[in-house]
Order: C-alpha cells, then structure tokens, then sequence
C-alpha cells in the first residue's frame, strides 16, 4: 500500500490519497477495510476510490462525494493501471469547494501515479 498523507489543502478541506495491488471485488472491499483500520482514514468525510479489475472490469464509489469515483476511474484507464486500487480521501473543512473538488481528485491521483513511477 502507498499512502500519500497529505497531498493539498483547500478551504479548510484536506485530502490524501492511497493505493495498491487488489485482485478482484473482494481485494478492493480488503483494502478499503484495511486503510480504514487507521482511524483518521474511518473517521474521513469521503474516501472515494476506483480500480480497473480484468476479471471485473470497471468499478467505482464515490462514498458521497458524486462524481469522484468517474474522476479517478477515468485517470486509471489513461494510464493502463489494472487490478490496482486508488483511493482520494477527503476531510471536508466546512466551505463547499464545487468543482474544484474535482480538481483536488485529479491532483492526488496525479501525485499517487507519479510515486508509483506511471504516467497520468
């Protein structure tokens, strides 16, 4: 698993991206089991997140944050990233941020490829 604690601040709000290796729904229902064991990741506003399965195809959930999961299911198809989990949490800091918070998604999960050496 890849954590990058704290990627950008904006209004208040915080976020933070993660990721790894899954096979299959039930590995990314294991990994989202396992990043939320850390209380600041179960206690998050929103941890959004997406994967490309092969045995699957697409999946995504936005986990109240509507549009975010589409944000970073997008990203990991442009950068061919199969059977790999990534994960954009957020800590709402009490201002609404619109569209920027798409941004804010597009942000970490540039920053999550570039630790795992891929382009995005």
């Amino acid at each position: 698993m890849i954590q990058l604690g704290e990627v950008l601040r904006d209004r208040g709000s915080r976020y933070a991206v993660s990721g790894g290796p899954v096979q299959g729904r039930d590995g990314v229902e294991a990994f989202l089991a396992e990043l939320k064991r850390e209380k600041r990741y179960a206690k998050a506003t929103h941890n959004t997140w997406a994967c490309l399965l092969t045995d699957g195809g697409p999946s995504k959930g936005d986990d109240g944050e509507a549009g975010a999961g589409a944000v970073i299911l997008k990203m990991l198809e442009r950068a061919a990233l199969r059977d790999h989990v990534v994960v954009v949490t957020r800590w709402y800091g009490g201002v609404h941020l619109g569209g920027d918070r798409f941004a804010h998604v597009v942000t970490c999960v540039r920053a999550y490829l570039d630790a795992l050496g891929r382009a995005g």
